[in-house]
């Protein structure tokens, strides 16, 4: 009889256990007060029961406005501080309590419904309760004296600066700027009137082949496929070519599959250059979409046939005067 009952007992209290640490999460809510004064502060209780150490975090922290340090809620009627305080309360059998405490201000008269506060851990997630409380306006009206306070006195020995407004003396530095702002622009307008040079020189845009170019030598030095993303690197040097193909021949390859593109090619003077492009646009899709690793040699032939693709499609008056410019450095 006895063991029967060592036996149930021992029953019990596993039930018990495993009923505690099945305990579902739960959060529930409470205000100070029901009834606020505007402008006054009130405080917001949380209360978190979760499995010890679970990382939880609470969904209204993810409207934070960062600039002004609270929480908008109410249609910014309603604001809840940042600037809270956490307590935690161990309850045994592998749970905790989280006590938050949240400033809450209101600046409007009315009455308000706080939406409901999910609490997150881990999969799991849990809705507090919904909290309803009236803002009473302050009772004051224009005639009303102000205790305390006395009113603004003249300085003694008021000095001819004094008269000055305070924003100017705080912001002289603005007027100087303005000064020589206005003096440069007239200088610049003299010159363009006398000898008929523009006020700010246009800045040059580079070419689509300089872009290119510059572009490969930049992917290049990252040494993505060394480091085993090949992905990476076959998508942005995909992405070069095909803005490359849009930018200098208008074939608009970023919107097309690689059969459109060399269909587009062939169509096109670039006949004798396709191979390039099928070497590249062939291997980039074997590994962004069978997941294959590519051998080296065939990474280091895909960057090769990039650059030989751009710099044989150069325009050729523009190649000359390369060329040009290379010589007449040499010969000097």
């Amino acid at each position: 009889m006895k063991k029967i009952l060592k036996v149930i007992f021992l029953l019990l209290f596993l039930l018990g256990v495993s009923e505690v640490k099945g305990s579902k999460l739960s959060i529930s809510a409470k205000l100070d007060s029901v009834n606020l004064i505007m402008g006054q502060l009130n405080t917001l209780h949380l209360e978190v029961v979760e499995d010890e150490g679970t990382q939880g975090r609470l969904s209204i922290f993810q409207q934070i406005d960062k600039v002004r340090g609270y929480i908008p809620v109410c249609g910014d009627s309603v604001e809840l501080s940042t600037n809270y305080k956490v307590d935690t309360v161990r309850l045994g059998s592998g749970k905790i309590q989280l006590n938050y405490s949240i400033p809450v201000q209101a600046f409007d008269s009315g009455t308000y419904t706080l939406p409901k506060i999910v609490y997150y851990a881990g999969k799991d997630s849990a809705e507090s309760n919904t909290l309803t409380f009236n803002v009473y306006p302050v009772n004051v009206t224009a005639e009303d004296p102000i205790a305390g306070l006395s009113t603004v006195e003249e300085p003694d020995g008021k000095r001819f600066y004094d008269w000055v407004p305070d924003w100017i003396i705080d912001f002289w530095w603005i007027f100087i700027v303005i000064v020589l702002a206005i003096c440069a622009f007239y200088y610049g307008m003299r010159n363009y009137r006398k000898q008929g040079l523009p006020f700010i020189a246009p800045k040059p845009q580079p070419k689509a082949w300089e872009i290119a170019l510059d572009s490969l030598k930049r992917l290049k030095t990252r040494k993505l496929w060394e480091q085993g993303m090949e992905k990476e690197y076959f998508t942005d040097l995909t992405d070069i070519l095909r803005t490359y193909l849009y930018e200098r021949f208008g074939i608009n390859a970023m919107e097309m599959t690689t059969r459109q593109i060399m269909d587009k090619i062939y169509e096109s003077d670039l006949k004798d250059k396709r191979d390039y492009v099928k070497q590249i646009l062939n291997v980039a899709d074997f590994v962004k979409f069978a997941k294959v690793r590519p051998l080296p040699a065939d990474s280091i032939a895909a960057y090769d046939n990039a650059v030989k693709f751009v710099e044989e499609t150069i325009p050729q008056a523009t190649e000359e005067k390369i060329n040009e410019e290379a010589g007449g450095g040499a010969r000097e």
